[in-house]
Order: structure tokens, then sequence, then C-alpha cells
């Protein structure tokens, strides 16, 4: 299909915005960048309440903010439910609770899991790998914690979009290779995967369409130390040799995103493992524009069928 004609206005919209220094943003203009395109994130996401807290003892405190969603009967309101652990995307670099306030919200109302939206650690104050770390952390402090943050234990979630669904995609890696955490599902949104493979996508799409090569090798070398290799799977985690056992999979991909082609290729390689997957590639649609509802109704239609997944995913794995 086509480019979508409301994603091609926000291009130009953007485009005549731009910084001049367009070949390598400076951290402050990335985050700048990123908190005035959020404002186009849609302000209807759902009846939620939401709590601001801190996991402590990790590097300082790791700030997170839990969102749970309304409930309609009376006798669930202080039922555990669910969890969503979510991480934000920027690159790594840009991003916060506070830019993402709304799609974390709405991922909360669209799936009626209690979500907790972390504020990981970025580049390149805290180089790799400070947000692998702390998204380690934050996955078992749920765990641990579930009770009294009325979650669940045995049904986490665990998801991002952009860069923070890199995150997603490692810990749930991590957690089936080398831990006794056992994650429900992952959800895995416009996902960056791998930095090691020339994918047609990123050279498709790599300039004009929202997330430039420019912005991805600036967050790449704010964010990377010297002497760490491209194909590590805590950096590319597509990269990784064996998928089998992960958690089942809700990725959803963009037809004009740069990274198009490594998710959809990810979601593949899931397949093959072994692992349940659910991959839906939107036609005419860009990187983050489930983020951009305010401009492009796509974004509510993708919140809820992200939602209905996730619902029909942990329903399939309940007891009873």
């Amino acid at each position: 299909m086509p480019l979508d004609s409301r994603a091609q206005r926000l291009l130009s919209m953007v485009a005549a915005a731009a910084p001049e220094n367009k070949d390598r943003p400076t951290p402050e203009q990335r985050r700048l960048s990123l908190k005035k395109l959020m404002q186009f994130a849609r302000n209807d996401c759902g009846a939620v309440t939401a709590q601001d807290g801190q996991i402590t003892g990790h590097a300082g405190a790791l700030p997170y903010r839990l969102y749970t969603p309304a409930v309609t009967d009376p006798d669930t309101t202080h039922a555990r439910l669910p969890g969503f652990v979510f991480f934000h995307g920027g690159g790594l670099v840009a991003g916060c609770i506070e830019t993402h306030d709304r799609v974390a919200a709405a991922l909360a109302a669209a799936s009626s899991c209690r979500l907790l939206s972390i504020d990981y650690r970025l580049a390149p104050e805290h180089r790799f790998p400070a947000a692998i770390d702390d998204a380690l952390v934050a996955v078992e402090f749920v765990r641990s914690h579930g009770a009294a943050l009325g979650i669940d234990s045995d049904q986490i979630v665990v998801g991002g979009d952009s860069a923070g669904a890199t995150l997603a995609a490692y810990v749930c890696q991590y957690a089936a290779a080398v831990t006794d955490l056992k994650i429900a599902a992952q959800c895995l949104i416009c996902p960056v995967l791998d930095f090691s493979h020339p994918w047609p996508s990123r050279e498709l799409f790599g300039t004009g369409y929202l997330l430039d090569k420019a912005t991805w090798q600036a967050d790449l070398a704010d964010y990377l130390p010297e002497g760490i290799a491209t194909d590590d799977p805590r950096i590319s985690p597509f990269c990784s040799a064996d998928l089998a056992g992960l958690a089942p999979a809700i990725i959803h991909t963009a037809e004009f995103d740069p990274m198009r082609d490594e998710g959809n290729a990810y979601a593949a390689r899931l397949v093959d493992a072994g692992v349940t997957v659910t991959h839906v590639c939107h036609d005419g649609m860009i990187h983050n524009f489930h983020a951009l509802g305010a401009i492009l109704p796509q974004a509510k239609t993708a919140f809820e069928l992200i939602g209905q997944q996730i619902r029909s995913l942990l329903q399939a794995r309940a007891p009873g």
C-alpha cells in the first residue's frame, strides 16, 4: 500500500521543524524532538489511574509509574490483575515516563493489565549495559512484589516500543535461558532488533520517514561503549542463536518503518523456533505510528488490537 496520507502530512511537518544539525543530533536535541513528537499522542486512552513509585537498592532509585485500568465490577477493584512491564522508546537516549504517559495508559486500558512504565537510565550519561540492567531488575521486582502491586506474578507481560522493545526482547531471552522467571507474553511494537545486518528497509526508509539513519546511528554511538560488538544479543536481540522456549510474542511492525524488516524476520525466526507468535505489519504506517494517535487514527486500532491479543494470550494461559 502507499504511505498513508495523514502520515505523509506528519512527515512534512516534522521535516519543516527539523533542527539544522541533521547529521549528528545531540542527546539534548534528540530528547526535545521526541518530547515534541509525543505531544501527538491520543488523550482519550481509556480510564486508568496512575501512581508513581521507585525500585530502590539498584544504582540508586529506579522510578516507575503504575497504571491500573478501570474496572466495572466492584468486587474486582482490589483483585490481582495481570502485570505489564513496559519500556519506552527513544533510542535508549531519549524518552521517559512522561513522554510515554499516554502510550502506557492506553496499553493498560486496552490490555486490562496493571502496567509499570519503567524510567530506566539513559545514555550517554549511563551507557550500555545500564538500561539492560534496569530492565532485568524491573521485571524481577514485579515478580517479587506482585502482591503489593496488585499483580498476578504468574501473568506477567514484558513489552516496549522501538528501543524499549529491544530491552523487552532481550529480557525475554534472558528469562528463558538463565532464570526461572516465567513470562506470560512479550509485546514488541515497532521493535529495534538488529544493528548487525544491512536490512533493506533501513536503506529504503532511512531518510524522511520519522526515524532517520543519522538519529539511530547517533543513539547507538551515545549508548554503546567501544569494544562491544553490535551482534551482541543485548544490543541486537535478533542475533541470539537460540530462540526456543521464549514467551509467546505479539509483534507489531509498520510498512514504512526502517526497522520493519528486522521485526518481520524476528517474528519468522520465533515461529521457526516453535514460539507462538501473533504478528501484524500495519499497512501505510511509519515508525512510532501507535504513539501519534492525535493525527493517525490507526493508533487507536493498533492499541485495541494489541489489548485483545494480550487478553487472549493471558486467558489461554490462565489456570482452570
